[in-house]
């Protein structure tokens, strides 16, 4: 690989992450302009984070498919191109391509998620740690800026343009991936020595893939609430996007320390010890504190999220043998993860209509927290699928 060829490359997964979370991340803050502007219920407004996280779901595991059959290289490229047109779709007018285009998007998504982690072991095995803190801080960084971004660019274009300005990035991404696209080979012969079967038959694998779930389910449930929660508190709209911004950059903050720290570590239990009892910390003071220490809880729990992602991205790297089995095993992770990941925005949202309060919620991110310590203590031994 020549020097001009690997930092192109290094290019290309850095702007392809960085689309992985706008689409995402831009909704929370415009929760209370939707609502307002289509009359949805709470539960209806999770649903549009959760539609995107069951694309993740149930196309993950198929991600390998896309990839062995036209190539990795090129399955990227399209996913930009899924995640550019599901943006714009869902900036229509009609309410339903709110959802269709929030639909097609999260196909992009999950391809995206699946393959830059194959991607990264193939080109870049031996640093793994420093090219998983590189795209998940671009994730990171998509979803801060569309956090910061979305709530000013509504109160000039509205809510919808707010949503299909993040074509733009995947443009540019597109644009930079294409030499990409055309001279990697169409098809890689490569194939893992860990089947799909054999994956679901491994302790371990089912051990990362609810570790992944479990982290995603908190992280999806704060990017879609916790501005409501802030407003509700006393805290303005802009204020409130604001501190989710805030979030979101310590998030990056944590993704691009943590996969540095899991990769120069053999065994990965004592970060995820520091970071569960630093999130336990950050969601007790979001359910205790009032609106004048929000800016501290806020980063606290931003930092574990984005370290806890980081963190399993890494893992389906160092619990793999290969670049195809790490494909493999983040299909399964993905698919599962992010299945268990759905139903955390609308729960969360119904817990809240009928308590109508946070405590309980939050408590309910307590029980998760519990789950993800109980699964990841074991993903994080040393070891690898077999």
């Amino acid at each position: 690989m020549t020097p001009r060829y690997r930092w192109l490359l290094l290019a290309g997964i850095a702007l392809v992450a960085f689309n992985l979370r706008p689409a995402i991340a831009s909704v929370g803050p415009l929760v209370a302009d939707i609502r307002a502007d289509t009359g949805l219920s709470n539960a209806a407004l999770g649903f549009i984070t959760t539609l995107p996280l069951l694309s993740f779901g149930f196309l993950s595991i198929l991600a390998v498919g896309v990839g062995r059959r036209i190539g990795m290289d090129r399955a990227v490229g399209l996913a930009v191109v899924f995640i550019g047109v599901g943006t714009v779709l869902r900036g229509a007018m009609p309410l339903g391509a709110l959802y269709a285009g929030t639909a097609l998007l999260g196909v992009g998504v999950a391809l995206g998620n699946v393959l830059l982690p194959a991607l990264a072991k193939r080109h870049f095995a031996h640093r793994t740690g420093l090219i998983t803190s590189l795209y998940s801080t671009m994730m990171g960084l998509g979803a801060t800026a569309a956090a910061g971004l979305s709530v000013p660019i509504a109160a000039r274009i509205g809510w919808r343009g707010a949503l299909a300005v993040w074509v733009v990035p995947a443009a540019v991404a597109l644009f930079v991936w294409m030499p990409q696209m055309r001279t990697a080979p169409a098809v890689h012969t490569e194939t893992s020595r860990v089947t799909f079967a054999a994956l679901g038959r491994s302790r371990l694998a089912w051990q990362v893939a609810l570790f992944m779930g479990f982290q995603s389910l908190t992280f999806f449930v704060l990017v879609a609430w916790l501005p409501d929660l802030l407003q509700s508190r006393g805290v303005s709209e802009a204020a409130a996007g604001g501190l989710l911004a805030l979030s979101q950059a310590m998030g990056m903050v944590g993704s691009a320390l943590v996969p540095l720290w899991a990769g120069a570590s053999r065994d990965q239990r004592p970060i995820i010890w520091a970071l569960v009892l630093l999130e336990a910390s950050g969601l007790a003071g979001l359910a205790l504190s009032g609106a004048a220490l929000a800016w501290l809880w806020v980063s606290l729990v931003g930092f574990v999220l984005g370290g806890t992602f980081g963190l399993a991205l890494t893992l389906l790297v160092l619990r793999s043998h290969d670049a195809a089995t790490t494909g493999q095993l983040s299909g399964m992770a993905q698919s599962v993860g992010y299945l268990i990941a759905a139903s955390g925005p609308p729960v969360f949202g119904w817990l809240h209509d009928v308590t109508d309060g946070w405590r309980v919620p939050l408590g309910f991110l307590m029980v998760v927290l519990l789950a993800k310590l109980v699964f990841g203590l074991p993903a994080g031994r040393p070891g690898t699928v077999r």
